[in-house]
């Protein structure tokens, strides 16, 4: 029985497994919209409907993400597009897999540049794995195979699809298989992994590198015990680009993250040998201050990952290996098991205790620290005082953290990393954090983690500026009823960028002189906002009201909004 395009995309696509369709739609969208209606359709996809781009894609990315399967997004033509863009930016910095699609105007109308028509292809280019636009009707099944099974092979990311009108709207009998995406968990020929182990074995004090690939391959187990047969301590991605966390951050060998200033970085690595990088991006800095390299010529580096591209993409490794991380670090792991003298496994016991005892007093001074600041907020809410450092913040949130929450930053002055410092998120693949820094991301990735894991408690801690960008997702998550709690430290300021002039030195900066970076004239009411979209909403004015909030909060089955006005904090992301 003939059907037209649009239901045979979202047949493929149900065959498949997909089983949310994100989206706010326009116009040349339509036919796709109607076969939704369809009773077969409608029973095997939902379509998640959000008021703007940026939430919509932000919250594909994250249940992506979060599911470990693939994000399927429809956006309008050339301006949905446009609005996706920093979005779009995001899930390719992460390399989160997203189908996308747009309609495309008529066929027999783009000679004569019809309304809202564009080169939408070149456009997504850039930030895409693949991106064409079909144009056959007999080609939509092989397109549609293409770029699912191109954004979901290593090394993963965003794909694009144009599809005109009236393609969607053509009738045909093709009957099409859904993608078959091979298993990609490839190992490293023998050689490989035992030039790696013998690295590791001669070491006198080796470091990993776990970036989020580790986690998102499987790989958090083979690290833990890769780093726990060396007697490594284990730092992470920086804290306000890391995405996802390659190692618990309760373990005691967890050391920290490795920052993304060069000159941070060169002094931290050059306290050690042997440094494995695994399924991180080796190395991303943010600020150029001098021509420091951020790896030393003295480390001896062994990179593994499964895409090729990273592989010696900054800095040469003595080591490259190319392959999936899970089957590479078992293989590692058992090869030093096997060839490890006895003097070596006593060398890595007598590193895993000192690295255990320092890591203890790090922490034991951090939440001293936080007492102290949390004392200074008790006295002063006596004279009603009602801004909270972010210090007592964040430690008021750690107290209250089920074991099975998700996290989402996007607020990397306030929460500096204290979470996983404090080791307060007791589950690795509970953490989402930003991997391309375009704003409003958090919000919706909050929104899509909470639909990929409905029976899981999810916060998402959002500074005010941030938030603003993807506000409209608040809506998405009423009209879902999901049980997110959106936390927002409002310091009623772009406080990120006071800490990025201050430290270029800028000279008004130092004297705390800034314009355009404030956000106090008027005031934003987020309350009222985020009960115009539907989600009941109330501030914290201490941090007895942080805790008992966000308590009932996780307890609910339905979303939530908790603002919080903080102080500017003290230091920047750390």
């Amino acid at each position: 029985m003939p059907h037209n395009a649009a239901h045979l995309m979202l047949e493929m696509l149900a065959e498949f497994g997909v089983q949310h369709l994100f989206g706010n739609p326009g116009t040349t969208e339509m036919p796709l919209m109607d076969a939704l209606m369809d009773d077969a359709c409608a029973r095997r996809i939902r379509y998640v409907l959000g008021l703007q781009e940026v939430p919509v894609v932000a919250a594909a990315d994250g249940y992506a993400q979060a599911s470990g399967s693939l994000g399927v997004v429809n956006l309008h033509i050339s301006c949905g597009l446009g609005n996706a863009m920093g979005m779009l930016y995001n899930a390719w910095s992460a390399g989160t897999p997203l189908l996308i699609t747009a309609g495309q105007q008529h066929r027999k109308l783009l000679f004569s540049d019809p309304v809202l028509a564009g080169d939408m292809v070149s456009v997504a280019k850039p930030w895409t794995k693949w991106a064409s636009e079909v144009n056959r009707v007999e080609d939509l099944p092989t397109a549609l195979r293409r770029a699912i099974q191109t954004a979901l092979t290593p090394p993963t990311g965003p794909t694009f699809l144009s599809l005109p009108i009236d393609l969607q709207a053509e009738l045909t009998e093709i009957s099409a298989l859904p993608p078959n995406v091979p298993d990609v968990k490839s190992v490293p020929p023998s050689s490989s992994i035992s030039a790696a182990a013998e690295l590791l074995l001669t070491a006198e004090n080796s470091l990993i590198l776990a970036g989020s690939r580790a986690l998102e391959c499987g790989a958090t187990d083979e690290t833990v015990r890769l780093a726990e047969l060396a007697g490594a301590a284990v730092l992470v991605d920086p804290p306000s680009s890391h995405g996802r966390m390659g190692f618990p951050c309760d373990h005691p060998l967890f050391a920290g993250w490795l920052s993304h200033d060069a000159r941070a970085a060169h002094e931290r690595l050059s306290q050690h040998d042997v440094v494995l990088a695994v399924g991180i991006e080796l190395l991303r800095t943010y600020l150029y201050f001098d021509d420091t390299s951020a790896v030393p010529e003295s480390v001896r580096l062994i990179q593994i990952d499964d895409n090729p591209n990273r592989l010696g993409k900054n800095f040469v490794p003595e080591l490259a290996v190319l392959g999936h991380p899970q089957p590479t670090l078992a293989s590692i792991a058992t090869h030093i098991q096997e060839n490890a003298t006895q003097q070596f496994n006593f060398a890595a016991m007598q590193r895993k205790e000192r690295l255990a005892r320092k890591h203890e007093d790090l922490r034991s001074e951090l939440r001293a620290e936080i007492s102290r600041q949390a004392a200074g907020e008790t006295a002063e809410s006596m004279s009603h005082q009602t801004n909270i450092s972010p210090f007592a913040l964040m430690g008021a949130i750690a107290n209250v953290l089920p074991t099975d929450v998700a996290v989402i930053e996007e607020a990397a002055t306030t929460t500096s990393a204290i979470l996983q410092r404090l080791g307060a998120i007791q589950r690795p693949d509970g953490y989402f954090g930003h991997r391309g820094w375009a704003l409003g991301w958090g919000l919706g990735c909050a929104v899509g983690v909470s639909l990929a894991w409905p029976q899981r408690p999810v916060l998402a801690i959002l500074g005010d500026g941030g938030a603003l960008y993807g506000i409209q997702g608040l809506w998405t998550a009423a009209r879902e009823n999901l049980p997110v709690t959106f936390l927002i430290a409002n310091n009623r300021s772009y406080e990120i960028l006071k800490h990025g002039a201050r430290a270029l030195e800028l000279p008004n900066a130092r004297e705390n002189r800034f314009v355009g970076l404030d956000l106090n004239d008027p005031e934003i009411d987020y309350l009222a906002l985020s009960q115009s979209f539907g989600v009941p909403a109330v501030r914290a004015k201490s941090l007895d009201d942080v805790r008992d909030l966000l308590t009932d909060s996780f307890a609910a089955r339905s979303p939530r909004l908790i603002e919080v006005l903080i102080t500017e904090s003290a230091h920047g992301p750390r």
